[in-house]
């Protein structure tokens, strides 16, 4: 298994406890992270290793990325594995994918890349690549096998985990948080690169926030191998009066938060699921901006808006991406309840949409390409 990034490795982690339960004996090799680890994986490299978004950000990190790949693949055709599954990370898996195929060797791919958003091209790297397609949204099978692709739906393994409705009195006591003062969640991204450009901005709109009403409580979870990273960025920026810089706890800082100011990517998804107002902000190099807008198909770039077909949250991309933006946008859910509330029932619609046995349908889906 290959898991690139945090949300590969939260995803694969719950993939394997499925696996696990079918197949006690498996084992698990390759590139992972702690909660793939958990579940007993051996990662030969740590997933960190491949965390990098945009185009001229990889370029920086590409000959390192080639060669761990290559010595990946050396290794697996080496000793060919039952199967491969490639968990999101679709520009280093994909290639990956291609050669063990080739050589007679399964692969399944966890997450299908999002070609109906960008990059429509790519389906025909994952014709080549892929045995099997693991899907976690419902339209996808469907467009995959207009190009003679296999895929399973198999639901959002988050949509399993994250309760329907959240306690968010408990998560506050969790962290020590007061139950009577709003909460503001600063999500800047799992990846060096997006900490790097978006933490400033997060934290000064963090601080405009707290000007204009300083009853706000914030949360700012760090993936613990970032956090002294993280919190030199917020000291540069001269600190947030009430932020409380977290040890990991992702969830339990969504579970408390009344809204967030996340980075675009999988958290999104994840707030979604718990139900939270939230304003999506990203910021990128300008080449890597330039080269990914010419490839978008659709007008939102986050999760929640392109499940749902329109701007159920903002979006403040780029230039647009200010702290002055940010904050006002985010202050304005903490004064409209009855927006609050329309949004919370879009996203249980959301949740119910995605919440199926994801562990038991992908072990039924591996069992089909093994018995080939």
């Amino acid at each position: 298994m290959v898991a690139g990034e945090a949300s590969g490795d939260l995803l694969a982690g719950l993939l394997i406890q499925g696996l696990n339960g079918r197949w006690p004996q498996a084992r698990g090799v390759g590139i992972g992270g702690p909660r793939m680890q958990a579940q007993g994986f051996d990662a030969w490299w740590p997933h960190d290793k491949l965390a990098v978004r945009g185009y001229v950000e990889v370029l920086r990190h590409y000959r390192g990325i080639v060669a761990i790949r290559d010595q990946l693949r050396q290794r697996l055709l080496a000793q060919p594995p039952d199967v491969f599954i490639g968990v999101d990370a679709p520009d280093f898996n994909l290639d990956l994918e291609a050669g063990l195929k080739a050589a007679g060797i399964p692969t399944v791919h966890f997450v299908c890349p999002s070609i109906w958003a960008w990059r429509p091209e790519r389906i025909e790297k994952i014709r080549r690549s892929v045995d099997h397609m693991l899907c976690i949204f419902p339209f996808e099978p469907a467009l995959l096998a207009q190009a003679g692709i296999a895929a399973t739906y198999v639901g959002h393994p988050l949509a399993q985990t994250i309760p329907m409705h959240p306690d968010r009195l408990a998560a506050r006591q969790a962290l020590g948080l007061a139950a009577d003062r709003p909460v503001v969640a600063v999500l800047p991204g799992s990846r060096q690169s997006e900490i790097e450009n978006l933490t400033p901005r997060f934290v000064q709109a963090a601080q405009i926030m707290q000007r204009q009403n300083p009853d706000l409580q914030f949360v700012l979870p760090a993936i613990p191998s970032l956090q002294a990273r993280i919190q030199a960025l917020i000291d540069a920026q001269g600190g947030v009066l009430g932020l409380e810089v977290l040890h990991g706890q992702s969830h339990a800082a969504l579970a408390a938060c009344d809204v967030t100011l996340i980075a675009s990517g999988t958290a999104t998804l994840e707030a979604a699921l718990f139900k939270r107002s939230m304003v999506i902000g990203y910021h990128m190099n300008w080449l890597s901006w330039q080269i990914m807008k010419r490839q978008q198909l659709q007008p939102w770039v986050g999760l929640p808006n392109i499940l749902s077909g329109d701007f159920v949250v903002p979006e403040f991309l780029q230039d647009r991406c200010t702290p002055e933006a940010l904050a006002k946008a985010c202050l304005s859910w903490l004064t409209d309840p009855d927006r609050v509330d329309a949004l919370q029932s879009r996203f249980q619609q959301l949740h119910l949409a995605l919440q199926r046995d994801t562990a038991q349908l992908s072990t039924h889906a591996l069992e089909k390409v093994l018995s080939r």
